[in-house]
């Protein structure tokens, strides 16, 4: 089975979705996302997954309030990334009902945080890694490291991290369809389970990511094709189960 994560990115209280990552370019799709994860449950989804943009590129929380509202509104387990940089965001985010935080320029950072992360809060972790061309980028993407995707993933091979989050930036908004070859080379090289983001544009690539369970892709995210509706949402499901 491929687990489907439909996103809720949040930008100055509302859902957006950016292309390839730039602030400049963001597209509102609703004023109100608490109202729009509902739509995202009643649509049969079982997690949610949600970027506080602001939150990025601050390095701290930025959208709490609307990031509160969609926990109160929905049964369903939620992924939160975005500014947390420090164990006492992520306990205090873990209080407040999210299931799983994730930690995306922090692990380049500090990946000894990490690490004591996954110690103090098992299987409440995920690392996120965005990419481009290959390298890991931070801060709200707005910095490109020299440091390969693959080598920080691996860094974190025995830390108890429960998903990679890969994110090929190029792809993300854009509609071209995922990176699946570097995903899946990055899956087949670790043992922890991959979720691959950015680009998923159709069921085609649903099912394609879905041929790839067996060698570690744990799931998918999907935006912006669930809102300009050029993917369905009953019909996601179906394939993916």
């Amino acid at each position: 089975m491929l687990n489907l994560y439909p996103a809720i990115d949040l930008k100055d209280g509302q859902c957006v979705r950016l292309l390839r990552g730039d602030m400049k370019q963001a597209t509102v799709f609703g004023k109100d996302p608490a109202a729009q994860a509902k739509r995202f449950e009643a649509a049969g989804f079982k997690w949610l997954h949600l970027v506080d943009l602001n939150g990025a590129f601050k390095g701290k929380p930025v959208n709490a309030v609307a990031v509160k509202a969609i926990r109160e509104a929905v049964n369903l387990p939620i992924q939160l990334g975005g500014g947390i940089r420090t164990l006492e965001q992520i306990e205090a985010w873990l209080e407040a009902g999210i299931t799983r935080v994730i930690l995306g320029t922090i692990a380049l950072r500090n990946p000894a945080l990490v690490k004591q992360a996954c110690k103090a809060f098992p299987h409440k972790v995920a690392v996120g890694i965005d990419a481009k061309g290959g390298r890991v980028a931070v801060e709200g993407w707005a910095e490109v490291s020299e440091i390969r995707a693959l080598d920080l993933a691996r860094q974190f091979e025995d830390a108890g991290v429960a998903a990679i989050i890969y994110t090929d930036i190029s792809r993300d908004g854009a509609m071209e369809g995922p990176n699946l070859d570097e995903t899946v080379a990055l899956a087949e090289s670790i043992s922890t389970p991959v979720i691959l983001s950015g680009g998923i544009s159709r069921l085609e690539d649903v099912i394609a990511a879905r041929a790839y369970t067996g060698i570690g892709i744990d799931g998918v995210i999907i935006g912006r094709a669930l809102y300009e509706g050029t993917i369905d949402p009953a019909q996601a499901l179906k394939v993916a189960a």
